[in-house]
């Protein structure tokens, strides 16, 4: 009898937390230091006010982002990734690598 072993669930758990749309975006981009709300809407196109708040607010809870206040004048926000959030460093990195390995860039439409 062949047996098929089960999907981990820790796994499948990690996968889901980083894979939901726009969340592997924004660790990319917080890889690379801390950004201010509108920093990362402004370099994540398409991603709309409530996705943003949504997927950091899931980011933060899972212990991967770090909202930190900063004592300026206006007050500042800015999200940082935890250490938990920089150990996916290298899942991220060699995602990047796998994306440019065999994904090709999006084409522009040409006028007819």
């Amino acid at each position: 009898m062949d047996h098929e072993p089960s999907l981990c669930p820790r796994y499948h758990q990690a996968v889901e937390l980083i894979g939901a749309r726009w969340s592997g975006a924004i660790l990319s981009l917080l890889l690379h230091g801390a950004h201010r709300y509108a920093d990362i809407k402004a370099r994540v196109t398409g991603l709309s006010d409530t996705m943003l708040a949504q997927r950091l607010r899931e980011l933060e809870a899972e212990g991967l982002v770090q909202r930190r206040v900063l004592a300026t004048t206006p007050v500042h926000v800015e999200y940082h990734l935890t250490r938990k959030g920089e150990a996916l460093a290298p899942v991220v990195r060699a995602l990047e690598t796998w994306a440019h390995d065999w994904i090709p860039l999006p084409t522009t439409a040409k006028a007819a």
